[in-house]
């Protein structure tokens, strides 16, 4: 399944939608303003809150966290050794790694579990400007958390630019 996601999703106290292949409404990202650390929550089309994306104020990397039902479902951080490409590492509760990497700020990268491409994120399949597709592979993948660890790695490469 293919989704369509909107760069401008990343300006907080904003609300955008995510659409399926098929231009239907998928997921809502609502950019929670005026809270003290960058909040999103991503809710089915019916308002009810699949995830919620918290980045953490007081750790060593950049960190971000994925929660499902007021609990921790992942933790999102960059990879140390990343020579040339970036590299972020998503750890599940239950332990499970995901590997995402390519060209981040490009739009051009790979959600993968074990070498097996769950979810390939890319602007190339789009004519539209500041648009990319997120294409979820794997029919039981957890699409409302792929489409979640694309929009962290996105913040946080462009949280990383902006430092420099």
């Amino acid at each position: 399944m293919k989704y369509l996601v909107r760069d401008r999703i990343f300006a907080i106290g904003d609300d955008y939608w995510i659409e399926d292949e098929h231009g239907r409404h998928a997921f809502l990202v609502d950019g929670k303003a005026m809270r003290l650390r960058d909040t999103l929550e991503i809710k089915d089309p019916d308002g009810r809150v699949l995830i919620t994306l918290r980045r953490r104020l007081f750790s060593v990397r950049d960190t971000m966290t994925i929660e499902r039902d007021g609990g921790t479902l992942a933790t999102v951080r960059r990879k140390r050794m990343s020579l040339l490409r970036n590299h972020y590492r998503v750890t599940l509760a239950e332990g499970t790694e995901l590997d995402v990497s390519g060209r981040i700020l490009d739009r051009e990268f790979a959600v993968e579990y074990d070498g097996e491409l769950l979810a390939h994120i890319s602007r190339r399949w789009l004519t539209l400007r500041d648009t990319y597709g997120v294409d979820v592979v794997r029919e039981d993948a957890d699409a409302a958390l792929l489409i979640a660890v694309a929009v962290c790695v996105i913040r946080m490469a462009e949280r990383e630019r902006e430092d420099r």
